[in-house]
């Protein structure tokens, strides 16, 4: 298991351990979780392709132990996570579903862990936490929480509700632990379709962000983060909350604004990146229309490893963000706890992208790619599997690339049973 302490971390960690431990916060407001994450993954590649298949199946273990405050006008405290990967089934000929690590022969290894510190200090409503980062929730870097085990930065990060109406958060951040990884790494960019140069690096990733939330209904986001060298992206976000009276529409704008930073090592970036979302939402039913409009000379950028929350999140083949693409949404969600089953509930959605201009050798320009995704969940309501949590995804993804292009046509199927117990 490794152990991945920071000099900054250290730093806190003395200041939170010379103050008593015994302090009434510190110990009365601990916390613990233990989740149990069991996670098959299946990939059918079709048409012309090196690889079949890919399938893999693992079981993960996430245990998160927060402290609470020291007494006094400023609290420390000490957050702890481990995690803990095991495979189940693996071969070199079925990997690449980034559930497991691999060796340089191919072969999965047969367990991988981590174990992560954060020190944490507070004053009136300001945190600043320093070490492993696992509660970031920036929309250009989202955390990947899409397999096994999550993903991780390594850093300092501020946020301060002080001022009435606002959220101020910034964050300065040295590496990133990728979610099929226990090493912590420089910064490269997410290069599918050979968009930038994937082996540039950068030591740091700078964000800022503030939202401002006058009334319930509305809330306006700025966001901006600066991978040194490599790029910035400036993200501007207004969504708005209106209540009729048997139902509801929630509708969501953003926009995203990226250019090359520093020496540009990954090469020219050049994007911006418009999307609409509204949700309308009657009884157990709720039905999502969306459109995404991707300008500029290059793809939307982002962090390999991260995710982008744009119009493509939480689907499961492709992230619609290829150069010029257009992409439009429908998605339909039905929660059967209004029919009497609470617990249930079923999503089906279809996302098309077209206008996709790719070099030459991978299909050249007028390209199309879309994605079927179904999504059926269980949560047991009672009895002693109370809180066990079945789902059940699937997808087929279609494009008309060129075959050695990253994104390949494909069938997915993914299945978790996770269980969450509270410790403490």
């Amino acid at each position: 298991m490794k152990n991945n302490n920071n000099s900054y971390c250290v730093l806190l960690v003395g200041m939170a351990t010379s103050v008593s431990a015994s302090a009434s916060g510190f110990i009365s407001d601990r916390e613990a979780t233990l989740t149990a994450r069991n996670y098959y993954f299946e990939r059918e590649y079709k048409g012309t392709s090196p690889q079949n298949h890919a399938r893999e199946w693992a079981q993960g273990f996430i245990l998160k132990m927060n402290s609470g405050y020291t007494d006094g006008r400023i609290g420390f405290g000490l957050n702890t996570i481990g995690l803990l990967g095991i495979k189940l089934d693996s071969s070199p000929d079925r990997r690449g579903t980034d559930l497991l690590p691999y060796n340089s022969q191919g072969e999965a290894a047969d367990e991988y862990s981590e174990l992560g510190l954060t020190a944490k200090m507070r004053l009136a409503k300001t945190v600043v936490q320093a070490g492993t980062l696992t509660n970031t929730t920036f929309p250009m870097a989202y955390p990947s929480v899409s397999r096994l085990l999550p993903q991780t930065f390594r850093g300092v990060h501020v946020s301060s509700t002080d001022l009435d109406d606002f959220t101020l958060i910034g964050s300065s951040i040295d590496r990133i632990n990728k979610r099929n990884s226990t090493d912590y790494e420089k910064f490269t960019m997410g290069s599918p379709n050979g968009r930038y140069n994937p082996t540039a690096e950068s030591d740091r990733a700078n964000f800022l962000g503030i939202e401002y939330r006058p009334n319930k209904a509305w809330t306006l986001r700025y966001y901006n983060v600066t991978v040194e060298n490599l790029y910035s992206t400036n993200y501007y976000n207004f969504e708005n909350h209106h209540n009729f009276e048997t139902s509801k529409l929630k509708s969501e704008f953003s926009w995203y604004s990226s250019r090359d930073e520093g020496s540009a090592g990954a090469g020219k970036v050049d994007n911006d990146t418009y999307l609409a979302e509204f949700t309308y939402s009657i009884g157990g039913h709720s039905f999502t229309g969306g459109y995404q409009i991707l300008s500029g000379d290059t793809a939307t950028p982002y962090i390999s490893g991260t995710e982008m929350l744009t119009l493509g999140k939480y689907m499961l083949a492709s992230d619609f963000l290829n150069p010029k693409e257009r992409t439009w949404e429908a998605m339909y969600i039905y929660d059967f706890a209004a029919s009497g089953i609470p617990g249930l509930k079923s999503t089906i959605r279809y996302l098309k992208g077209d206008e996709i201009e790719l070099p030459t050798a991978l299909g050249d320009k007028g390209l199309t790619e879309s994605e079927r995704y179904a999504e059926l969940s269980y949560v047991i309501q009672s009895g002693p599997l109370r809180d066990v949590a079945f789902r059940v995804r699937n997808s087929k993804y279609r494009n008309d690339f060129a075959s050695n292009a990253s994104f390949r046509d494909e069938d997915q199927t993914r299945i978790n049973i996770d269980y969450t117990v509270k410790l403490w």
